[in-house]
């Protein structure tokens, strides 16, 4: 998977989480926080996605992310490995 579909996995999720961005137009640079995500739907964003990708990683992995793109680098780094 490369970053792109990661990046959309990640905005599929966040919309899940969030429903008022549905018609936010998500940027890679985007941070959660500033979008209105509280930890608890960061915690659930990034453990829906740990689980469509079927890693086994844990949330600290991610404590570093400061946006979107932190993210989508950091699970791109774990498929990989």
């Amino acid at each position: 998977m490369n970053k792109q579909a990661i990046f959309e996995l990640i905005v599929q999720h966040t919309k899940e989480i969030i429903p008022e961005l549905e018609t936010h137009a998500f940027v890679i640079t985007d941070e959660l926080k500033e979008l209105g995500a509280n930890s608890v739907d960061r915690a659930e964003i990034i453990t829906l996605t740990i689980e469509s990708l079927s890693l086994d990683i844990p949330l600290i992995t991610f404590s570093g992310a400061q946006n979107i793109e932190d993210l989508v680098d950091t699970f791109y780094e774990q498929r990989v490995v």
